[in-house]
């Protein structure tokens, strides 16, 4: 009997029906015995915006419950968007999904609670523990010993000037993560292997909106993570999609884009220097004001991570081609469809670009990776 994980990326509803978000891609996640997805938005009745963060959109209750009924099981709140609303956002959150009858990872009261594993049971009896960490974090949102928050993953950055004799010139960007946070991380992974046959690794990180780009820090954490037992990486933020690769004959998702994500545009927004600093680092984004997805062009190609388990392994792996259109509701596109050839297509070049050992070949159920 051979079991399905399905993994999606970033999950901000902002619409007056939720339900509307998941027309398409329900019944395939209903199907599946465990789906995780990446919270980025607070469900609660109200909240006071922390002052520190960028873009918060505060959802409505009832948006935990449509994730319910789309067929997710658990929800990562590791992110960079956990404590948008403050403290009793963060806990009418995580109350309004646990009372939809789903399990949250990778936050809590206290960081021995965010750091807790989920362990799920398949049907043939393989267990697989989730872990979720975040390494895009706004001041004091990640969890200590007496705050609430999310399991951190922090990072380093480093500026290496390459002319020295030539003020202002471009720096080389060096990144490299946080001693105690990896060691954390990685004691987590093999305290979650001792309890289960699989575990997966969420890491919410990465370069937004930079094509193909993998900073050092990540490469080394998924390392590490795997080194220390992990059978697959998750990885989330960046808004795009980036490469894959195996480490070990293990998968690592670089970036699985959006899933369930509204942004609104309006002129102010449009004109803002803000929008228009980090406009400049995608390939191709105008905005568009009467578009439910206000991302650049080439968020319009995403994925669904895709697990077959049976035995206590993996025995394949790969993802479901997704196009997300103004509307921004995911949609499944089939070999058939000329937009699966697109992100086929797509992956392959950000995966050369960066270095990645993946490749991909089009299966019957999913595309499937190969090292």
């Amino acid at each position: 009997m051979t079991g399905t994980v399905l993994a999606v990326g970033d999950l901000a509803m902002d619409r007056e029906n939720y339900d509307e978000s998941f027309v398409a891609t329900a019944d395939v996640l209903r199907a599946a015995d465990v789906v995780f997805g990446q919270l980025e938005t607070s469900f609660a009745d109200k909240g006071v915006r922390a002052p520190q963060a960028r873009h918060a959109v505060l959802a409505r209750p009832d948006g935990a419950a449509a994730l319910g009924r789309a067929g997710f099981d658990l929800i990562s709140m590791a992110g960079n968007h956990v404590l948008d609303w403050g403290n009793d956002a963060f806990f009418e959150t995580k109350s309004h999904i646990e009372a939809a009858g789903m399990r949250t990872v990778g936050a809590g009261a206290n960081i021995a609670e965010a750091r807790k594993p989920v362990i799920f049971t398949l049907e043939d009896g393989t267990t697989v523990a989730f872990l979720a960490y975040s390494s895009i974090l706004p001041q004091a949102y990640w969890a200590d010993e007496r705050r609430p928050g999310c399991a951190p993953m922090r990072a380093f950055t480093f500026y290496e000037q390459i002319e020295h004799d030539q003020p202002g010139t471009p720096a080389r960007i060096h990144s490299y993560p946080h001693r105690e946070d990896l060691a954390a991380l990685e004691a987590d992974v093999r305290a979650a292997k001792a309890q289960a046959d699989l575990v997966f690794v969420s890491c919410h990180w990465g370069i937004h909106f930079v094509r193909a780009t993998i900073p050092d820090y990540a490469r080394d954490v998924a390392r590490a993570a795997i080194a220390a037992g992990a059978d697959a990486i998750l990885g989330g933020h960046p808004h795009i999609l980036k490469g894959c690769e195996m480490i070990d004959g293990k998968p690592v998702f670089h970036s699985l884009c959006n899933f369930a994500t509204d942004l609104r545009m309006d002129e102010a927004h449009a004109k803002s220097k803000s929008w228009n600093e980090i406009r400049v680092l995608a390939e191709e984004w105008e905005p568009d004001f009467g578009s439910l997805y206000n991302f650049p062009k080439t968020a319009r190609l995403s994925m669904i991570a895709r697990f077959e388990i049976a035995g206590g392994e993996i025995l394949r792996t790969g993802f479901l081609p997704l196009y997300i259109d103004r509307d921004a509701v995911p949609r499944i596109v089939g070999p058939e469809d000329p937009r699966h050839g697109e992100v086929l297509a797509y992956m392959a070049a950000i995966t050369q670009e960066a270095g990645l050992n993946a490749r991909y070949r089009i299966g019957a159920d999913m595309v499937e990776i190969v090292a």
